[in-house]
């Protein structure tokens, strides 16, 4: 971005908007993609969407004017659904006693890949400069490697993996071996439930305030503590690269308070991992010593990566039936707080004064944990599921089932 910034001539409202525009679609992806898996299964779901995706990423090179950037930004953005077909896929693969550690990891490790791209893409382009490429041409030919990527991974995807551990939804519907969801029916069960809405708001805090982070990290440590591209990379990077673990441990924590206090036990921790974060960003914001503020942002970033995975660890336990519409639903809101974080770095406010109130409605917001409840039969529900799962690997379809 310090790059594309130079070339065309950026004002930092523009970059605020392009911020925006990296997330806005993505609320409306993440929404829709859960009917999607739903109908046809995370399997073709995820091959489709990686096939299609990989055309605006090389595409993007095609730029020439902030205006076109701006066209190609909003299109890279469908890609974060991705994320919702990764915990559908992981919800109904794995059983109730270990979801939250899969979905946590599966998702942190998806997330790793912002913090590799971070550190890839400015060596990339250095790649390309010392190969005698221009500045100008050599981020755009950056941009066709992950295309690439993409491209082949979406081919993999569709040949090596099924939609479910007991088999792919035309096999399964064809067999009539599971009530598999109506996707007007999981629609209306998923908007119904005030659970929903609450984790919707809770996922904005987190996951929003992630993409945030990703999104200013570079240009914050370049524009405040006077870092070089390269350095300012390494160090945003660092953040991203915490999601080899921090993530995974939200999830893996979950899945013992579960074990310890049945599901309140995995609401009970998102709450304490939302107001830990609250406080942790604006303690980041208050930073102007390069090495406290690494170390405030990695802690930041420990808080946020396990508030993720802690609302993932409860999100397959709302509505069963409606699982894709529920993650979906919530993933929106993850974006959908990137997108309102991002009015406050349009160039109103300093940006570490952005942080400062950032970090004070996240910690308001961890109250809403408290609204995220269970009955006594969902809680036997999920007791069952486990009995079913670890009891006989035959069970039939038990993880779309009651």
């Amino acid at each position: 971005m310090p790059i594309i910034r130079q070339e065309m001539h950026l004002t930092k409202a523009q970059i605020g908007t392009l911020t925006i525009a990296s997330v806005a679609m993505t609320v409306v992806a993440r929404a829709l993609i859960g009917f999607v898996c739903d109908r046809i299964g995370p399997r073709r779901a995820y091959a489709w969407l990686l096939l299609l995706g990989s055309i605006p990423v090389m595409a993007v090179g095609f730029a020439r004017d902030y205006q076109t950037f701006l066209l190609f930004r909003l299109a890279i953005g469908a890609i974060g659904a991705s994320f919702v077909i990764t915990q559908y896929h992981t919800s109904v693969m794995f059983a109730p006693n270990v979801v939250g550690a899969a979905n946590a990891t599966a998702a942190g490790w998806g997330n790793l890949g912002g913090g590799v791209t971070q550190m890839a893409m400015p060596l990339l382009f250095a790649g390309f400069v010392s190969l005698g490429a221009s500045k100008w041409l050599g981020w755009r030919l950056a941009m066709v490697i992950p295309g690439l990527v993409m491209l082949l991974t979406g081919i993999a995807y569709y040949r090596l993996t099924q939609d479910t551990a007991d088999g792919n939804f035309e096999a399964l519907r064809a067999q009539r071996e599971t009530a598999l969801p109506k996707t007007a029916d999981s629609f209306a069960a998923a908007i119904s439930d005030p659970r929903v809405w609450a984790l919707f708001v809770v996922y904005a805090a987190c996951f929003g305030m992630e993409l945030t982070i990703d999104n200013i990290a570079s240009l914050y440590f370049t524009d405040y503590f006077h870092l070089g591209l390269t350095a300012a990379g390494f160090v945003a990077a660092s953040f991203g690269m915490m999601n080899l673990f921090a993530r995974a441990l939200g999830g893996l924590v979950s899945d013992r308070f579960h074990k310890q206090w049945g599901l309140r036990g995995r609401a009970a921790l998102l709450g304490f991992t939302i107001f830990g974060e609250g406080l942790a960003l604006m303690l980041f914001s208050r930073m102007t010593v390069l090495p406290f503020a690494i170390a405030a942002m990695a802690l930041t970033g420990l808080f946020i990566k396990m508030s993720n995975g802690a609302t993932y660890a409860v999100v397959p336990f709302v509505n069963r039936k409606a699982l894709g519409a529920v993650a979906g639903i919530v993933g929106a809101g993850g974006n959908l707080g990137s997108v309102l974080a991002g009015f406050l770095f349009k160039g109103a406010m300093p940006w570490n004064q952005s942080l400062l109130v950032l970090g004070g409605i996240v910690t308001a917001i961890s109250i809403l944990s408290l609204s995220v409840r269970f009955t006594e039969q969902e809680e036997q529900s999920a007791q069952r599921e486990i009995a079913a799962r670890l009891g006989s690997s035959m069970a039939p379809a038990a993880a779309m089932g009651d």
